[in-house]
């Protein structure tokens, strides 16, 4: 790369300045959730509905949940404590490569265990067809395992899509229409207009409620700082009434970007535990779609991937620039399933690709339309669900003195590159 490092070489990247943005930071402590989590659940119209010897099925996603395990353990104590007989479902579409190793590895790290759990845990790819949605032309499946249990409870975050937006997003109703749906009911609500995804997540999910054996589900909200903001128990027909409300609360209680727009956004690392898109679209303002939010970023460079994403790149093709050490840690086995289920092909592209940290932001900022880098407003955060901490170039120092919800943190200072380019 030696000749694009030559053209770039004489940009200097300016000093930042550490800052702090403010949210609200109420939430449930973690001694109390196993508490809250049985006074939502322990009714008779929800657990109530349990017998001895009834085979239960409870969904789990991909998604990194605060407090995850304990929330799953204490729901499968409950259970048990029914007389029942509990058993985990991988739930989450195609992630995790769409193999039931793959999305095994990803309950495993979160301490989804059948050790820790004290029961099975099943994530095998077959689906039966429980409906079929008579508006779009859809067939519904459901993973089999499920299908074929006495009871199913529903386990999710509700939170902001990140390619759909509508009244039920991320949630109980999507964890029914995609997340039990494995691969092949993931590829087939994808095959609908994204337009009209909202519509058919609704449908789909309320196929199932009429056709599975859905008893209810717990439903996690969390504020900015992804702490348990709250907990709700919902049987079904709360699912299909409260979902929406709780989905605004979500939405009141996300954490983004306090600026309107900078020129460049550089990302530490993205990754499928970080968001679906692998930095959130309503964090950084691209999106697969055409809906709108987040900020107005010019160039968005990021730098590497989360462990925990086992090497799936999901939404790197939202970047202008990475660097070649997120290029050799991207395997192609675990992005690119997602794409082909969710037809979003552009998430998957590489952008430039430069051999370091610094050379990739040098790139950005020589792509830039200004005969003063110096002065470029330039924001770095560490993924798109950390945001409390970050870092903004001296060119915004006026803007954040002016904006009440920020404030510094430090003093000027270079960017720590080590000899080989990259940050430390």
């Amino acid at each position: 790369m030696n000749v694009v490092t030559d053209l770039i070489k004489g940009i200097s990247v300016p000093q930042m300045v550490k800052v702090r943005q403010n949210y609200d930071r109420t939430h449930i402590p973690e001694e109390e959730i196993p508490g809250v989590i049985r006074a939502q659940l322990d009714r008779e119209d929800i657990l109530g509905k349990l017998k001895p010897g009834m085979r239960v099925a409870l969904t789990c996603g991909s998604r990194g949940i605060h407090h995850y395990a304990l929330m799953v353990k204490t729901m499968v104590d409950m259970i048990k404590e029914k007389g029942a007989e509990p058993f985990i479902v991988g739930a989450m579409g195609s992630h995790g490569g769409a193999t039931k190793e793959g999305q095994a590895q990803i309950l495993h790290d979160y301490g989804i265990t059948e050790e820790a759990m004290g029961c099975p845990v099943h994530c095998e790819m077959d689906t039966v067809q429980v409906g079929e949605c008579e508006e779009f032309g859809t067939k519904v499946r459901i993973d089999k395992n499920a299908a074929e249990s006495d009871a199913i409870l529903l386990f999710n975050r509700v939170k902001i899509h990140t390619s759909f937006h509508g009244p039920y997003e991320s949630g109980l109703m999507k964890m029914m229409g995609i997340g039990l749906g494995k691969q092949p009911g993931a590829e087939i609500i994808h095959s609908v207009d994204p337009a009209l995804m909202h519509r058919v997540v609704e449908e789909h999910g309320k196929i199932v409620l009429a056709n599975a054996p859905v008893i209810g589900g717990l439903a996690v909200v969390e504020n900015a700082f992804d702490d348990t903001w709250k907990l709700v128990g919902m049987n079904p027909e709360q699912i299909v009434k409260d979902e929406p409300a709780l989905l605004l609360e979500a939405k009141a209680q996300f954490a983004t970007l306090l600026f309107d727009s900078c020129d460049i956004l550089v990302v530490d690392k993205i990754g499928k535990n970080i968001s679906g898109d692998g930095m959130d679209p309503n964090v950084t303002g691209r999106f697969a779609t055409d809906i709108q939010g987040g900020i107005k970023a010019g160039r968005i460079v990021v730098l590497d991937l989360t462990d925990e994403t086992h090497g799936n790149a999901q939404g790197i093709g939202n970047a202008d620039v990475t660097t070649l050490r997120l290029d050799r840690k991207m395997s192609r086995e675990m992005t690119y399933p997602t794409a082909v289920t969710n037809k979003f092909l552009g998430l998957d592209k590489l952008p430039m690709v430069m051999d370091n940290d610094r050379e990739a932001i040098q790139l950005a900022m020589q792509s830039c339309y200004t005969d003063d880098p110096s002065s470029l407003r330039i924001i770095r955060v560490p993924d798109t669900a950390h945001l409390e901490h970050i870092e903004v170039s001296v060119g915004m120092l006026e803007e954040v003195k002016k904006n009440p919800r920020v404030e510094i943190e430090s003093e000027p200072f270079d960017w720590g590159f080590g000899e080989d380019g990259n940050l430390w």
